[in-house]
């Protein structure tokens, strides 16, 4: 996609009426972000066969740049290249966007169901496996709880894609909601109560040489402050728009 993208740019087809921001588009943002923060479920399996542990800081931080750089790329190219975004990146590119080839245009028409066939079981699975334990079952998993649980975690995502097929609205409720609590409330509201169980545990003054430069209490409830902010101007850009 950069490559055709910047190959679209090159030809002079550039986009020459580019806002510097939008605040409308906040929560298609934020809906994004939350996609992107998915990565962090696999980075303890990463994370795990790494050896030495010394180096993992700099491996994670170059990483990460990299990421930061094709999202970069993917998202500025795409921004100059074309004047009307599908909702769907990939739908942008029809075979005229491909040097008409058709089977990089069709690769690119299907990526996001190979993505979603990819990702959906694991995250299935991992909300299944939340259920459980949210309800507190034990194992061994009885009968009821093989089918109750896969099918309560299955059935709401079927049932929304079968409804609508708008993907921004999608995206933007997942960000706007859902993807504050994930990002912001929960890992804080997390963090918040483990110090509190671990000072119980083990002590107020507990040296520990992983400590985070951000250890200080303050910090979470800064997270949250901004959680709550973001909530209010989401949910006022979504009223503002509507009228």
């Amino acid at each position: 996609m950069i490559v055709f993208a910047s190959m679209k740019l090159a030809s002079g087809k550039v986009r020459t009426s580019v806002p510097v921001a939008e605040f409308s588009g906040l929560p298609s943002l934020v809906g994004s972000c939350v996609y992107a923060f998915m990565c962090h479920h696999s980075l303890p399996s990463l994370i795990t066969p790494i050896q030495p542990k010394s180096s993992l800081y700099r491996i994670m931080a170059l990483d990460f740049i990299l990421i930061l750089i094709f999202y970069a790329l993917l998202g500025f190219t795409g921004l100059f290249a074309f004047d009307n975004l599908q909702s769907l990146y990939t739908l942008n590119f029809d075979v005229s966007e491909t040097a008409n080839i058709e089977f990089f245009h069709y690769f690119l028409q299907l990526f996001p169901v190979f993505t979603l066939c990819t990702s959906f079981p694991i995250i299935a699975i991992t909300l299944r496996n939340n259920l459980r334990a949210l309800f507190r079952r034990t194992d061994p998993p009885s009968t009821c709880d093989r089918l109750f649980f896969p099918l309560l975690a299955v059935i709401p995502p079927v049932i929304i894609a079968f409804t609508t097929d708008d993907v921004t609205f999608l995206v933007n409720i997942t960000g706007s909601y859902a993807g504050a609590m994930i990002q912001y409330v929960v890992p804080a509201t997390l963090v918040l109560c483990a110090r509190k169980e671990t000072i119980f545990t083990f002590g107020q003054f507990v040296p520990n040489v992983h400590s985070s430069p951000f250890r200080n209490r303050w910090w979470a409830y800064i997270v949250l402050f901004w959680a709550y902010v973001c909530i209010i101007l989401v949910t006022a850009n979504h009223i503002i728009n509507k009228k």
